[in-house]
């Protein structure tokens, strides 16, 4: 069959195996050429199949020579319908590291169960323990609770008042955007403690807890969790609303959590990213628009990264690196701060406050935004013709 990306609202539909798996290969390549470091030996990537987690485990294997444990929740392909975007990233980079000499094997399940950190477990006391680095990147939407079965969906809404504001809704297959008014209303309690449930940092305690009580970790481990500020033009619906309440719980598990294993030399960390975009990102409300403004100048500045470049950086300079950590009073790894710079922030708030219909696309980057979507799901590549028939939807990867 020939696969085409196929949009529905903010969301796309296909994914191109032989696009994914060149994003894959790439990110790795790019790796390799900054050489090999030392700090890694065994890692575990709960939420590796995309964005900053596939990323993150990329930069593992091929920057440290790190053998992994990916896990992840994909769909496989059946028949004629090609697999997730995130599916295809997985069996990418176990096969490029199957030919780089590592170990590496990805679990496909729900990582909140009980049953997949049961199998994980058992998988690491086998073959790759004592891991000393557990990066937890996990961001569905929807989390099932392991012990009372209760099904917690988060959601994306402001506290304690109405928000309205312009977005970008975007036209992801002409590249192009228009602005758009949104208004939300506040979440409720029940709404703000679901999103916390899904997204704050239980989870990751129960990863650490259940991998300490086995014994798989090293006892100098290292975990790391990412988070996300903005600033006061996305504050509304980032940090102050229920994703940052949730990312509030995250903060407070990290230090519970070097409470517990700081004593022997284990350490818990929290990351501030930068924006990149992610298909969560997109749908998010005024998120697309700050974003494509803040690439526009960002790449004007040649401070822009994307994923890959990003995390590189992350473990090289803050991670493992002998740079000083920049640490703010959280306690947070501040990787933002390209982003967060004075002269940055002053150009996008300029441009955010004069953007209108008829200079979008002088003042943002959305054709650039664009662009970087459709490539999470394997198209817009130049090296990849996706005219050409592909018979095969699941070991094309492999070739």
């Amino acid at each position: 069959m020939i696969v085409k990306p196929r949009i529905r609202g903010f969301i796309c539909t296909t994914s191109h195996p032989l696009g994914c798996a060149s994003n894959v290969r790439e990110q790795a390549d790019l790796t390799r050429a900054l050489g090999n470091a030392a700090g890694c030996k065994s890692a575990l990537v709960v939420g590796c199949s995309g964005g900053y987690g596939l990323a993150s485990r990329i930069v593992a294997g091929f920057g440290y020579r790190a053998n992994t444990v990916g896990v992840s929740f994909e769909k496989s392909p059946e028949n004629d319908k090609p697999a997730s975007a995130g599916w295809y990233n997985n069996a990418a980079f176990d096969h490029l590291a199957e030919e780089a000499g590592l170990k590496s094997v990805t679990f496909d399940g729900d990582a909140f169960s009980h049953e997949i950190k049961e199998q994980v477990i058992d998988e690491l006391k086998t073959n790759y323990a004592p891991v000393d680095l557990l990066v937890y990147s996990l961001a569905p939407p929807i989390r099932v609770h392991p012990d009372s079965g209760e099904r917690y969906r988060s959601v994306i809404k402001p506290l304690g008042e109405a928000y309205e504001a312009s977005t970008l809704t975007l036209d992801v297959l002409k590249g192009t955007g228009r602005l758009t008014p949104v208004s939300l209303e506040p979440a409720t309690e029940e709404e703000t403690a679901a999103t916390i449930a899904v997204m704050g940092g239980d989870d990751w305690r129960r990863w650490i807890d259940r991998c300490a009580d086995e014994g798989v970790l090293s006892d100098d481990f290292k975990t790391i969790a990412f988070t996300y500020l903005g600033n006061e033009l996305t504050y509304p619906i980032y940090r102050g609303g229920t994703l940052g309440q949730a990312k509030e719980d995250l903060d407070r598990t990290c230090v519970e959590l070097n409470k517990r294993y700081g004593g022997k030399g284990a350490e818990a960390l929290v990351a501030v990213l930068k924006a990149v975009v992610t298909q969560a990102s997109t749908a998010i409300p005024v998120v697309p628009l700050y974003f494509s403004i803040l690439f526009k100048v960002m790449k004007a500045a040649g401070t822009h990264e994307d994923c890959i470049a990003h995390i590189n950086r992350l473990f090289r300079e803050q991670l493992y690196g002998d740079s000083p950590r920049r640490i703010d009073e959280q306690g947070r790894v501040r990787m933002d701060n390209f982003e967060m710079a004075d002269t940055i922030q002053a150009e996008v708030r300029r441009r955010w406050q004069a953007i209108n219909g008829e200079n979008l696309g002088e003042l943002a980057d959305v054709q650039g935004f664009t662009e970087d979507f459709l490539r999470i799901f394997g198209f817009g590549r130049d090296d990849v013709d996706y005219d050409a028939e592909l018979s095969d939807l699941a070991s094309v990867v492999r070739s």
